[in-house]
């Protein structure tokens, strides 16, 4: 179990990392991609990994019961949980209605709200990077 627990945290740090910090800001630089059509594409993408993310959430803690890891060697998943959850019930679903704003054209103030998603993507890798190393270094 515990080769799968590093296999679904190394996975889970790389599709963040790949879509949050290399394909969403690169998408804004490609030729024709106004800033409604590239809204459109993350709106789908970022609901794609969000679910993605929830399913991965699912697996890691089914993993580490089945093999019986102490409480004090997966406690870093749980502010990863803690993350993911506060972005799936209150961020994404914000985000997702400015963007639908931004789309049908009308114009919206500025908010705090996609740093605090950027700022919870950074926590959650480092998170996960911590939770994953402690698990490469637990000895079975």
């Amino acid at each position: 179990m515990r080769i799968l627990i590093i296999i679904i945290t190394f996975i889970w740090v790389g599709m963040v990392f790949g879509i949050s910090f290399v394909e969403a800001p690169l998408k804004f630089r490609a030729p024709n991609i106004t800033l409604p059509l590239g809204l459109g594409i993350g709106k789908i993408v970022f609901g794609a990994l969000n679910k993605i993310e929830i399913i991965l959430a699912i697996g890691l803690p089914i993993s580490i019961w089945f093999g019986n890891f102490p409480v004090r060697s997966n406690y870093f998943y749980g502010l990863v949980f803690l993350v993911l959850f506060i972005q799936s019930v209150w961020l994404i679903p914000i985000l997702n209605e400015r963007a639908d704003m931004i789309i049908a054209g009308q114009e919206i103030p500025k908010s705090y709200h996609h740093i605090t998603f950027i700022i919870l993507e950074m926590v959650k890798i480092t998170l996960l990077l911590v939770a994953g190393i402690r698990f490469l270094n637990l000895t079975e």
